[in-house]
């Protein structure tokens, strides 16, 4: 009887502590502190290229460091990427809506030892973690546009011509992480369909097949800078592609892929050496039907992220992207994708981790490029965990936030 009491008491406690916290945690974060220095986050692309344009800034930078010091009224500032103006050479429009921004950094916190731990954690606005997705984010027919292009992997950069048609392209598959896959593709877009063709560059993952075919043997002059990652690579062959995204909104997407041309024997020869621990790279062949289901969310301000779930070529992909995520002043991209291959040729299953830092480079190019590791990993052939691949990847904005 006593320990049902013990328990029924700490399940009560914790429920009362939960619920306490919560509700604290939320009153912080909807509590309208009175700030007059901070720096304001980068959630709102097109007030900051107003209040650049304002002090004609050419070009501007959606993503540019804006720090507003209001505390003297007899010398009341905004620095913009290091540039100080007074806060009265805005119009009153523009200074009213950078006084009642919303999302802030209060500069004149206090520092300690402990804070530099816990600042991070308390200025994470709990109403900025996830939001439902904005209205072009679920049109199925703008669900290609994108103006992010990746070197490796991941979402293909999509280009719209008018209205809704349009052209994408991209390196290695929407899934595959750095030095994985030699795919290249290019489609061309109308009304939610699409059509498609796939290729091939061996260059993408570290290796060339075209050198000393003639002997069908790898030379030295053959580059393996990617031989951590065996078992793991992909290769595409000369396909084409069909797809369509369902127009109940941009939730479900379809995908038929047919080998038009099979790769040389010569090449597949060279390939084959990669093979290890009983498994093989994987290399295209016949035809594949894919599939994506997914959600697209609003995540730390990010304009482009989702959740999702996929088949595609014979393997499945659990995962997340965000663009542009915005966290206490600093941007950055974030991918995972969990692979779990399956059918009779399975690669053995991998995780792979991206994180693009923005603002490293200055003027333009301080929002246009993020950089940063590309971290596969996998079984390696002593059937242990290890790390495949540790490389650079690179994103490079085109065109403006959707």
């Amino acid at each position: 009887m006593k320990y049902w009491l013990i328990k029924i008491t700490l399940i009560l406690t914790v429920a009362i502590g939960t619920f306490t916290a919560g509700k604290s945690w939320a009153q912080q974060d909807y509590d309208d502190e009175i700030i007059r220095y901070y720096q304001m986050e980068t959630l709102d692309d097109s007030l900051f290229v107003k209040i650049q344009e304002e002090m004609r800034i050419d070009p501007p930078n959606p993503k540019a460091e804006i720090v507003v010091d209001l505390r003297d009224p007899q010398n009341q500032t905004i620095t913009i990427q290091g540039t100080v103006y007074p806060f009265l050479a805005f119009s009153p429009e523009i200074r009213a809506r950078i006084m009642t921004y919303p999302f802030r950094l209060n500069l004149e916190d206090d520092v300690t030892y402990t804070s530099v731990f816990t600042r991070v954690i308390k200025k994470i606005k709990l109403r900025n973690l996830a939001m439902p997705p904005k209205r072009n984010q679920i049109l199925s027919t703008r669900a290609y546009i994108n103006p992010y292009y990746q070197i490796f992997g991941g979402e293909r950069l999509g280009l719209p011509i008018k209205k809704d048609i349009g052209m994408s392209m991209g390196t290695g598959t929407p899934y595959s992480g750095a030095l994985e896959s030699d795919q290249m593709e290019v489609n061309f877009h109308a009304l939610g369909a699409y059509v498609g063709y796939v290729s091939n560059a061996s260059f993408l993952i570290g290796k060339n097949t075209a050198m000393s075919l003639t002997e069908k043997t790898r030379t030295a002059e053959s580059p393996a800078i990617n031989n951590g990652n065996k078992m793991h690579l992909m290769y595409a062959a000369n396909s084409l592609q069909v797809g369509y995204v369902f127009p109940l909104g941009n939730f479900f997407e379809v995908n038929f892929q047919t080998v038009q041309t099979d790769l040389p024997d010569a090449d597949i020869q060279i390939i084959m050496e990669d093979s290890a621990g009983g498994f093989k790279p994987k290399i295209m062949t016949g035809s594949y039907y894919n599939w994506e289901l997914r959600y697209p969310m609003r995540n730390l301000g990010s304009t482009r992220s989702k959740f999702y779930v996929a088949s595609y070529q014979k393997e499945m992909h659990f995962g997340y992207t965000g663009r542009e995520l915005a966290l206490v002043g600093s941007n950055f991209d974030l991918r995972m994708d969990f692979t779990l291959p399956y059918g009779p040729d399975k690669r053995p299953p991998q995780f792979i981790l991206e994180f693009l830092i923005s603002k490293i480079a200055e003027g333009w190019a301080s929002s246009a490029m993020s950089i940063g590791p590309s971290l596969i990993v996998g079984v390696g052939e002593n059937k242990k965990i290890k790390v495949n691949t540790l490389f650079i990847n690179m994103s490079l904005k085109l065109g403006s936030s959707l």
